[in-house]
């Protein structure tokens, strides 16, 4: 058995799988990994199901010691990790030993790390799945929502079905300015031409007041025109536009239903990427229709060569 123990925990370090599915008609959001892509690779390392569960770090402060010998993965951002003050690489599965401690700095690359453990981490299920939203009280180590604190024990009883590196060509690219692909939709027309315009061919800045709800974006404003309307079901990365025009991007933690027009809706691929950007980066949106960017995704196969 591979157990850690939190010796510090930033404040947001959380335990994360796929999401909830299923729900959003009672209320409850999806929640999840952010950077889905970098959970599956982390999970790939170890041989697990690529949906297990895993804990998410944001901006790095988590503070963990070990207390079993066993294997373990990070994927996603460059936070400045260490086994015993020597240097993690990331996107390498890394083997400890009890008493050593595995430390997150701060970010140098990306904002978000993703530690698997064999076989996922333990939490319980609810609503089927262990997604932390501390917003609804739900997810996490205890079933009620809470990030990781000092004193929480993170197990898993297996053992690793692989331990494999990820191949160099399949590591996402975090550097540059990122070009998220944006599938426009049905309220597209209601915005202005100039701003239609502003959008796909101005930079937007990441916002400070940002986080797993949804990201701000800082621009000139967009102007909808279009019709007032009905509150509805929100996709995820749909890109809702307030009345001061910039632009905010939901994420898995949104809420259910929202009446603000929307732009269109980010793919997957582009949350992924999005979930990897600091604030005062710059972001570029990039006009794609559905089929598109399916085929794009269709091409991303977790574990292949």
């Amino acid at each position: 058995m591979t157990a850690l123990i939190v010796e510090k925990a930033g404040p947001h370090a959380t335990v994360q799988d796929s999401g909830r599915t299923g729900v959003r008609h009672l209320g409850l959001t999806q929640g999840g990994a952010l950077d889905w892509l970098a959970q599956h690779w982390a999970n790939w390392m170890l041989g697990n199901a690529l949906d297990a569960a895993v804990v998410e770090v944001t901006l790095g402060g988590l503070h963990l010691e070990c207390q079993g010998e066993g294997w373990l993965a990070l994927a996603g951002a460059d936070l400045g990790a260490t086994l015993d003050d020597q240097p993690l690489q990331v996107w390498r599965p890394f083997k400890v030993a009890a008493g050593q401690k595995v430390r997150f700095a701060s970010p140098r690359l990306g904002a978000r790390a993703y530690l698997a453990f064999p076989g996922g981490v333990q939490a319980p299920l609810v609503a089927g799945s262990c997604a932390t939203v501390q917003r609804e009280g739900v997810g996490g180590l205890d079933g009620r929502g809470d990030a990781l604190r000092a004193g929480d024990r993170l197990a898993c009883n297996a053992e690793p079905t692989a331990v494999r590196a990820v191949p160099a060509a399949r590591i996402p690219d975090l550097l540059g300015p990122a070009r998220l692909e944006l599938i426009l939709g049905a309220q597209a027309g209601g915005f202005t031409g100039q701003s239609l315009f502003d959008a796909f061919n101005r930079a937007w800045t990441v916002d400070a007041r940002s986080d797993r709800m949804g990201l701000r974006l800082t621009g000139e404003p967009l102007h909808y025109t279009g019709p007032g309307l009905i509150s509805e079901g929100i996709p995820l990365g749909a890109v809702q536009v307030p009345p001061d025009g910039q632009p905010i991007i939901l994420l898995n933690d949104r809420q259910t239903i929202g009446g603000y027009p929307r732009l269109g809706a980010l793919s997957p691929l582009a949350v992924a990427r999005l979930a990897q950007c600091l604030p005062g980066e710059t972001v570029h949106l990039w006009p794609q229709v559905a089929y598109a960017a399916q085929a794009r995704h269709r091409q991303v196969n977790v574990g292949s060569a």
